[in-house]
């Protein structure tokens, strides 16, 4: 299944120089569907591209299945103007997913459209306080400015997020991009997953603002750090406090705000101590 992520659109360009039709390059967003068993468990808006990743992280960090092994195969089918993902669970994980079916509709502006009860929308957060991780200033600016550089898909359209891993001493390690923030974040979970990366080792970095189902998916990573471009909601403040993960945002360079668990803010004193900065 091939279909492109962005696709050139005539356009009429007024600038102060003049007017003139132009292209643009556009994101695409198509309805994926993602089924169990053969029935339909969520839909969500999200652009066409790394749909394995998607297809794994969302039943990761959805709880779906507790591991990558619960997934015996994925197939990525065409289904009219939209994409069907077909997901075969081992025995164990049917069976429990059948016990918690339900059908949820996600618009890119949302990831938590359409579950069942206020419980499940507020379900408490793995806890990441063990991670011995901490950030430097640097560590913050650095990752920010790397995942910029990852953004591909955003240089052609400026309407894609994006979800990036940070690994101290190695930098971003793995980078998806997505018209919906969550979508972003569960096709970064499926890579890392993929890969067989630690989430406890490093920092999830997004382009967006921190909603309290961004740091739920964090944390079902091991991320003990969100970094964030944008603010965060109350909600997602005290989901991270909950969690023991320290929530960043509003990076400009090496100036940002902690909103969580500011111990594990690493900085250099003159004599070259680590310090905690509060």
């Amino acid at each position: 299944m091939t279909r492109p992520p962005a696709i050139s659109v005539p356009r009429i360009a007024r600038r102060a120089s003049g007017t003139a039709a132009a292209a643009r390059m556009v994101p695409q967003e198509t309805p994926v569907a993602f089924s169990y068993g053969g029935t339909t468990h969520a839909v969500m808006m999200a652009t066409p591209a790394d749909l394995e990743d998607f297809a794994l992280g969302f039943s990761l960090t959805e709880g779906v299945v507790a591991s990558p092994g619960e997934i015996e195969a994925v197939a990525v089918e065409e289904a009219g103007a939209g994409i069907d993902i077909q997901i075969a669970l081992r025995d164990e994980a049917g069976a429990r997913f059948s016990a918690r079916r339900r059908h949820l509709a996600g618009p890119v502006g949302c990831g938590l459209c359409g579950i069942e009860s206020i419980e499940e929308a507020l379900r408490p957060p793995r806890d990441v306080r063990k991670s011995p991780l901490t950030l430097s200033a640097a560590d913050i600016a650095r990752a920010v400015t790397l995942l910029a550089k990852r953004q591909t898909l955003h240089v052609q359209t400026g309407a894609v997020h994006a979800a990036g891993f940070y690994v101290p001493g190695s930098g971003i390690v793995a980078a998806r991009e997505d018209v919906g923030r969550h979508n972003a974040l569960d096709k970064l979970a499926g890579a890392l997953a993929s890969a067989g990366v630690d989430g406890a080792s490093g920092a999830v970095v997004v382009t967006s603002r921190v909603s309290v189902e961004m740091v739920q998916k964090a944390a079902a990573i091991g991320a003990p750090a969100i970094l964030a471009v944008s603010a965060p909601t109350a909600l997602a403040i005290a989901m991270a406090e909950d969690a023991g993960m320290m929530l960043v945002a509003l990076v400009r360079g090496e100036e940002f705000d902690v909103f969580t668990h500011a111990g594990r803010l690493a900085g250099r004193d003159g004599d070259g101590e680590a310090r905690n900065v509060a």
